[in-house]
């Protein structure tokens, strides 16, 4: 266990509002939500932390909901059926393939062949990719899966090793990229898409990826990159020590490949196209990971033998990233983010006329539950509460419903977004890092981007 840190000071008051949630719950809540609040606060606070190891967390939330009866067994264990767990363990060995082949290094050799300039121009290059990706491939989570071999490869190949700041700057600007700028593009991640099914079932109004390419992703999507670029220069910039003989490598990048990396860049080409395909096939992308990563295993087409994978392949991650996904599926069962929600309401006072104040408030809803569950839950818990919002407000539902997305565009720490957390996983980024990095950007997404983006939805007329 890490010695006693002053951030874990924080834990004090998590442990007090998670023992008067379990003990003198207010009044009005609905029956569960009580013992699910006290559990999720708990878990989050030791995450945010890292009193523990994150894994450890997970295991402690399973077994807390089952000897005390917080959640039938199907729920508190429903992060282990998501497809989000077997494409993050698919990808585990794809990784290891990438690896053990060499066809990461060689990856490395061509990127860096096109790179000039220092850390900033590396930086900036992972964030161009990872936005062209992001209207290339649906799945967040299939982007990180993708990316990560190449990037971890990259950074070796420019004197990064495991362990250093400028590693983990890399690392985390593809992450932050993937989810943080797909939040403007339609189908670009799963609170977008959750987002547009439930304003449709529930309210009738319909969300075109036009108009939500042009209202989003400007600034969202656009801004948001510029600023995750240079910040992450600033914060994790460091000259890189190349090792000599990869200084020294001039040679045809692509010439000479071997059997073991044509099959894995083969492979992964499949993986690519059925991943950006599969609106039109209906394979869901955990199951292409999954397949991809079989194919690695196999004895006729593998690439990893059984020795490789017991080295590199950890379950630590993936019980970590099922107890996540537990902690949305608690926070929607038990009633405990509509209250939540609610409650926060009726406390706001919304009135009509003042559109930056409604900007502000819903905007900001979003965000703070959140925290309190996961970025995918929150169009699930809002969107019902959508019709409220708008008399209160005085905007249109339309308005609202995007607002939403405003909200789960700010991000202040790592566990809101399973893909993040599963990034950090892969990447080997600590959780600190990530935390740092995900408190100042949403630091300057309040500062900056959302004053830009209320900018924006004025020149766009939003507010006539």
């Amino acid at each position: 266990m890490p010695s006693f840190e002053p951030r874990h000071l924080i834990l004090l008051p998590v442990l007090a509002l998670s023992a008067w949630l379990a003990f003198l719950p207010p009044a009005g809540m609905p029956p569960g939500a009580a013992p699910s609040g006290a559990l999720v606060v708990l878990c989050i606070g030791l995450w945010a932390t890292g009193a523990i190891a994150e894994h450890l967390v997970a295991m402690l939330l399973f077994f807390l909901a089952m000897v005390f009866s917080i959640a039938p067994a199907p729920t508190v264990f429903s992060g282990f059926a998501s497809g989000a767990f077997w494409l993050v363990f698919g990808g585990l060995i794809i990784g290891a393939a990438v690896d053990v082949t060499g066809l990461g290094k060689r990856l490395a050799r061509s990127i860096t062949a096109r790179i000039s300039g220092g850390y900033g121009a590396v930086i900036a290059g992972i964030v161009t990719v990872s936005v062209v990706l992001i209207f290339l491939m649906p799945s967040t989570l299939s982007r990180i899966v993708l990316l990560m071999p190449i990037v971890l490869a990259l950074a070796d190949r420019l004197g990064y090793p495991d362990g250093t700041k400028g590693r983990h700057g890399m690392v985390l600007a593809m992450i932050l990229t993937s989810y943080l700028c797909s939040v403007g593009v339609l189908p670009a991640n799963v609170p977008n898409n959750v987002l547009v099914g439930a304003a449709e079932t529930s309210h009738g109004v319909v969300i075109r990826y036009f108009d939500y390419l042009l209202l989003h992703f400007p600034v969202l999507g656009g801004v948001k990159a510029v600023i995750i670029a240079v910040f992450l220069t600033w914060m994790f910039g460091e000259e890189g020590k190349p090792k000599a003989e990869e200084a020294g490598e001039t040679g045809p990048t692509w010439a000479g490949m071997s059997l073991p990396e044509k099959k894995m860049a083969l492979y992964l080409a499949v993986a690519l196209v059925l991943w950006a395909t599969d609106a039109v096939h209906g394979i869901s992308p955990a199951w292409i990971s999954l397949g991809a990563g079989l194919l690695c295993l196999l004895p006729v087409t593998g690439l990893v033998s059984a020795d490789v994978y017991r080295q590199k392949i950890s379950l630590n991650p993936l019980i970590y990233i099922a107890g996540i996904l537990a902690v949305g599926a608690l926070v929607a069962q038990s009633g405990l983010g509509t209250w939540v929600g609610a409650q926060l309401i009726a406390a706001e006072g919304l009135q009509p006329g003042n559109p930056a104040e409604a900007f502000a408030v819903i905007a900001g809803l979003g965000t703070f539950l959140g925290m309190i569950s996961t970025m995918p839950a929150v169009p699930a818990v809002l969107a019902p509460l959508a019709g409220d919002l708008s008399e209160a407000s005085g905007f249109p539902l339309f308005h609202v419903m995007n607002l939403i997305v405003v909200g789960f565009s700010t991000v202040i720490m790592p566990y809101q977004v399973p893909p993040f957390v599963i990034g950090m996983q892969l990447g080997n980024v600590p959780l600190a890092a990530g935390a740092r990095a995900c408190l100042a950007l949403a630091l300057l997404s309040v500062l900056v981007v959302l004053p830009l983006d209320f900018a924006w939805w004025w020149l766009l007329g939003m507010f006539d």
